[in-house]
């Protein structure tokens, strides 16, 4: 029975990346014509709906084919309502996609080399994502965005968790842009696997499955007036400290 459902588990797991891949290709190439058309910042809140129903469906196939199981704390439309800049830990590859199926007309940061690529950059540009390399600029821009009524996705290690700390050092930039456009930080902390895809590990290797994972949102912290964006990241970075537990395999 063992080997049979280690069977199961890599079969299910690779045939879901690939219907992943299909779909996310597929989306992006008719982002990449929506590129071309005049006026097309309006057509940004569509397209962040069609990917926040896209992840949503993907964690329900995920618990469907009994992979992935996914609890959620605390996420109720009153906790979740209004703009916020959501920061979260990040110990495995697929935390952006969760959220990003959860939490209500949100954007994030990407790497500039992802923006760029054709097979992921398209869509990204469409749902006015922000690129992570341009520094002070993007702060602007990306607090711009969020003053709208956009809510904003980082994960301010930077990179994945290591396997071994509960959480790394954050980075104080969404300090900065929550502070630019007035909006509160709620914190998501998320308790996974350590073993499944952590840093380091290739993203088709199937990692040891059905895998669960609690998503909470143990509360929001508000910009104080001279705050430092440093004194507000250790603070946040105290509050999800305490609320991980030990990393668990």
């Amino acid at each position: 029975m063992k080997r049979l459902h280690g069977l199961y588990t890599t079969a299910a797991g690779l045939f879901s990346w690939f219907v992943f891949g299909l779909v996310g290709i597929a989306l992006n190439l008719v982002c990449s014509l929506l590129l071309l058309l005049p006026g097309r910042e309006r057509l940004g809140p569509p397209v962040r709906l069609l990917i926040n129903r896209l992840f949503r469906s993907w964690a329900a196939w995920l618990h469907f084919t009994r992979l992935v199981y996914l609890e959620w704390e605390n996420f109720s439309p009153a906790t979740l309502a209004g703009p916020a800049v959501y920061i979260a830990n990040h110990p495995g590859l697929l935390d952006a996609t969760f959220l990003l199926g959860r939490l209500p007309d949100t954007i994030c940061i990407f790497k500039h080399a992802l923006i760029r690529n054709p097979a992921l950059g398209p869509a990204a540009i469409m749902a006015g994502y922000g690129a992570g390399d341009k520094g002070a600029d993007l702060i602007r821009e990306v607090a711009a965005r969020v003053a709208t009524g956009r809510s904003l996705l980082v994960f301010p290690e930077g990179t994945r968790t290591s396997a071994h700390e509960k959480i790394g050092l954050l980075k104080p930039g969404f300090a900065l842009i929550a502070a630019r456009a007035g909006v509160p930080v709620r914190l998501i902390a998320i308790d996974a696997p350590r073993t499944f895809l952590p840093r380091g590990q290739p993203w088709w290797r199937v990692p040891p499955m059905p895998a669960r994972i609690t998503l909470t949102l143990i509360g929001e912290l508000h910009p104080t007036p001279h705050e430092r964006a440093a004194d507000l990241a250790a603070r946040a970075q105290a509050l999800l400290a305490a609320a991980l537990p030990p990393p668990r395999c």
